[in-house]
């Protein structure tokens, strides 16, 4: 279908916000009369400049406050809109935006809205301009999407229809079903926005914190497929007030606004995900030579070496990490997803406009595609060849687990820049079928944690499938899922007064923490992260747990499927590990003990704690 986006949704001047549009793949533009307004260039020069890039002025707006209102108003309201006509003419836009009255002047009159309406659509259709009312979800009088069509309906003029925006249907819970009374050609227009489900009033919800469809909780798909069996046939365009994306670089915002609409239509298609990872290969991990100690300490051993790079593999059980020795701090810098069909997942991502990598590469590498997600971690598509290139030890079956060994990767979480938060959740949604769990906030000593987990197992409550779900199959899966073959990720964003906490860390699964804690409390007690006796207090007083817990230094949390154990490493570099161990049906990630293991980090980070492990790691070497 044809795509669209309103010039507020994007950040910049008029004629930057058209570029970025373009550049992006939009077919049109709705133009937002503040951006006008404040614009140097004349209607005529901005019609001729988004006419050389391809993009058709769509959408004129808003006009506000004209119906339903004591005739001197309605007056001085049609001189108005004769003026909006004229500019209109010469941006060469032919529909207008009419939101619903918001003014206390407005009288609660259908029929009175409706005659006036027509008035204005009969002035309208001398100029050749069509009239679009739409319901905000705030209008004093007309706030649902249904009593604004009637209001149209009594009207009954050619020139007059009625514009559905999802915000304003899905914040007030209405029923997007009742779309399906609207003919299709009175819709003249749709535009759509998500948004997360805050408590706060719908006006300033929907002036600051919208979304691109699939970054909310919103089912906009859903009401898409209602307009669309009416038989709709316009654009479908973007409109979101959102105060990072006017922060944002323009041009990135325009292409994760195109990206939803891509993924959107996708998902109308119904077409199963084609590009689901399998579970991890591997994560890499820039090394200036110190992790090489941390992973011996956790019991990984070398197992092999690039036969053109300098890279080394290491592995314990079915969890593989790559150091790559390029003199840097160490970061996760790669990670490797298992995919059935690489070669069909990098194709699946470019459709999503997600930036494949260039990469060097001998004759005799394997052919190892890469795209770069949002944060700038290289994400790469793999089949078992990748294991050639560490010679015949790379290629090693993984042999069965013993008791204090690591499995697998359970996950990974990796710190994103504040305004690429949304992008990155659409992003690892669309591209890799992930689907997110409800977005979190969490103490941090100086400021605040936003994290996101996403999986490729849906977790029902959260947004990513429905109540009949919630199965004992579900459970049993979500169980299982704590074996190799789930990819889970967690996205946070750390928004603190000391310049934030770019950390990353990889969660590293055993089927027996307390063994993997005895051995490493045993043998590099400086390896762990030390965990305040307040927080045992406290959870010996909630939970009857095992008194061995506080000794070793493992965190404890459960939900109503299952429990969870986990411990942390001292952070080098930016790096740290977590070693979890998921009992039952457990999902989760143990947030509630974040802010335990945040207050101990900023404790410890660059300090005697870290430096003794170092020490340490650098004698072992």
């Amino acid at each position: 279908m044809r795509t669209s986006i309103a010039t507020v949704s994007v950040s910049g001047t008029l004629t930057e916000k058209l570029i970025a549009i373009a550049t992006a793949g939009f077919d049109g533009v709705e133009i937002f009369e503040n951006d006008l307004l404040v614009c140097p260039h004349s209607p005529e020069e901005i019609r001729a400049r988004a006419a050389d890039l391809g993009l058709g002025i769509d959408l004129y707006q808003p006009f506000r406050d004209f119906e339903a209102v004591p005739a001197p108003m309605l007056a001085a309201n049609l001189e108005r809109a004769e003026r909006k006509f004229r500019v209109m003419e010469r941006l060469g836009a032919d529909l207008l935006l009419v939101c619903s009255n918001v003014s206390p002047a407005t009288i609660g009159d259908d029929a009175l809205a409706a005659e006036q309406l027509r008035r204005l659509a009969e002035r309208a259709a001398e100029h050749g301009i069509r009239i679009a009312y739409e319901a905000l979800a705030w209008g004093r009088h007309v706030n649902e999407y249904l009593h604004a069509w009637r209001i149209v309906r009594m009207a009954d003029h050619p020139n007059l229809g009625t514009c559905l925006d999802s915000f304003h249907i899905l914040s007030r819970g209405s029923d997007p079903i009742g779309i399906e009374a609207i003919p299709g050609e009175k819709i003249f227009f749709l535009q759509l926005a998500d948004a997360p489900m805050p408590a706060m009033d719908v006006l300033r919800w929907s002036r600051h914190y919208r979304c691109f469809p699939g970054q909310g909780t919103m089912n906009v798909a859903g009401l898409v497929q209602h307009v669309l069996n009416t038989g709709y046939a316009g654009p479908l365009s973007l409109e979101v007030f959102n105060d990072h994306f006017r922060q944002a670089d323009t041009g990135r915002t325009a292409r994760d606004g195109m990206r939803s609409l891509i993924a959107l239509e996708q998902a109308l298609h119904g077409a199963a995900h084609p590009a689901v990872p399998t579970g991890f290969a591997f994560a890499e991990l820039a090394d200036a030579g110190s992790l090489s100690g941390v992973l011996d300490a956790l019991g990984f051993t070398r197992t092999g070496s690039h036969t053109s790079k300098p890279v080394e593999l290491w592995s314990q059980g079915g969890a593989r990490m790559l150091l790559n020795a390029t003199g840097a701090d160490p970061a996760l810098v790669a990670i490797g997803l298992d995919s059935p069909d690489p070669a069909r997942a990098v194709k699946h991502a470019e459709t999503l406009l997600a930036p494949v990598l260039p990469r060097e590469r001998a004759p005799q590498d394997a052919s190892l595609d890469a795209i770069a997600a949002p944060d700038g971690t290289a994400l790469f598509f793999c089949d078992t060849a990748w294991l050639g290139d560490f010679g015949d030890s790379g290629a090693v079956e993984a042999v069965e687990a013993v008791p204090g060994q690591i499995t697998h990767i359970d996950h990974v979480a990796l710190t994103q820049p504040w305004h690429h938060f949304d992008e990155a959740a659409l992003f690892y949604g669309s591209v890799l079928g992930l689907h997110p769990q409800e977005s979190l906030e969490l103490p941090d000593p100086y400021g605040l944690l936003r994290s996101r987990a996403m999986s490729t197992t849906p977790v029902p409550g959260a947004g990513a499938t429905d109540k009949a779900t919630e199965s004992t199959e579900f459970t049993e899966a979500a169980g299982a899922a704590g074996a190799a073959g789930q990819v889970r990720m967690v996205l946070n964003i750390a928004q603190v007064g000391t310049g934030g906490t770019p950390w990353q860390h990889v969660a590293l699964a055993s089927d027996d923490l307390l063994a993997v804690a005895r051995r490493l409390r045993a043998g590099h007690p400086e390896l762990l992260l030390p965990i305040p006796d307040n927080y045992y207090d406290d959870l010996e007083d909630r939970h009857d747990v095992d008194p061995e817990l506080r000794r070793l230094g493992v965190l404890y949390d459960r939900d109503e499927h299952g429990e969870f154990l986990h411990m942390y490493t001292v952070t080098v570099g930016r790096v740290f590990f977590e070693i979890v161990q998921r009992v039952g049906g457990y999902r989760g990630y143990g947030a509630a003990n974040a802010p335990i293991r945040l207050a101990a980090q900023h404790a410890g980070h660059g300090g005697p704690v870290r430096s003794r492990f170092l020490q340490g790691a650098e004698e072992s070497l």
